[in-house]
This record gives structure tokens, sequence and C-alpha cells, in this order.
């Protein structure tokens, strides 16, 4: 079983926003597998699975995402266990689990896909590294880092910034590569 997950906070507000870049990858992935996505009030999220795959769209904010990956993961019981009670650190979870994030750290239109990295700020990642008390999964981080960013408002305002035409054309054509990427490597 893999499982996907998009970062990105919940609301119309916030669907355009380079936050919420995760949500916009695992929607374009679900429309090309043909998945419905269905809400799911006991994860606090998103839900479009078929036999193989879950993708997961977290309904918290940002900054809680690790609560509904974590109870996912204990639904499927793909957490390791320790002593039968408590999660075990730093397990290996790179094989099932990927999440997609927006980095500020890289270029509008690169990425870069890593196993086993701190969470370099990013609060959504930092609260599923907390909630899984490890940081060995697989993380899609999509850049959109732009001159712009430099200007007058600081990283927080800039993420809850709706993309404009240009960035998003670009987003949108590297959104398709890894999706392509991804149907190449793990669903063939």
């Amino acid at each position: 079983m893999s499982i996907i997950v998009g970062l990105g906070n919940p609301g119309e507000q916030y669907k355009l926003t380079r936050h919420n870049l995760g949500f916009l990858a695992v929607n374009a992935l679900a429309d090309k597998l043909g998945l419905a996505w269905k809400t799911n009030k006991k994860f606090k999220a998103e839900i479009a699975a078929n036999a193989g795959l879950i993708l997961i769209k977290p309904q918290d904010y940002m900054n809680n995402s690790g609560q509904a990956i974590s109870a996912v993961l204990s639904y499927y019981k793909l957490l390791p266990k320790k002593l039968g009670l408590l999660k075990t650190a730093n397990a290996d979870l790179s094989k099932i689990l990927t999440v997609i994030h927006d980095d500020l750290d890289i270029e509008l239109g690169k990425y870069k896909i890593s196993v086993d990295s701190r969470s370099a700020g990013h609060r959504g990642v930092e609260s599923i590294i907390s909630s899984l008390k490890t940081k060995n999964f697989q993380r899609v981080r999509i850049g959109i880092k732009t001159p712009q960013m430099r200007g007058k408002c600081g990283a927080d305002k800039f993420v809850l910034q709706n993309f404009n035409n240009q960035e998003k054309n670009i987003i949108d054509q590297v959104i398709e590569k890894i999706i392509g990427g991804m149907l190449e490597l793990k669903f063939k």
C-alpha cells in the first residue's frame, strides 16, 4: 500500500495559495487516476483511494497535518509498534509514505525528492515528524521561491498568497512532471 499526502490548508480562501501546493498535486493525481475525494471525519481528512493507494488531504490547518496522517497510518496498521503500545521512533516509512508540499528554499519550477530529512522550518512537515516520531519518509518538495518573495512581505504572508497566472502555469507543468514520474515508478 502507498500513501501520498498533499499538504495544504482547508477552505476556499486558501485553494490557490502557494502553501496549498500539496493539495493541488494530489488533486491532479486523483483526477489522473479517476479517484473521487470523500470526507472522512474520523481521520479529519479528505481521502481518495483504490486497492493499493490512499491519497490524503488533511482537513486541519497545516500545523496539525501530522494528526490526520498518524490516524490513517494507525488505522491501516502501518505504524511499527514497540512493546505493542508505543510507536517506534525513527521508523522507516519511506516505502509507504510520500508527502508533497511547497518549499521556500527551492526555485519556482523546480522540485526535489528527499528521504529522512529535517523539516527546514515547514510547519506541516514538523507536525508530521512530531506525530510519527520519524523523519524517515519520502518528501516531494516543490519550489515556490521567486524574486518577489524577497519583497515587502515575509515568508508567512508570501506562502498564503495566490499564484499569479504565470506561476500557476509553471506549477501545473511541474505537477504534471511529478505525477508522470510517480505513475511510471509506483503504479505500473
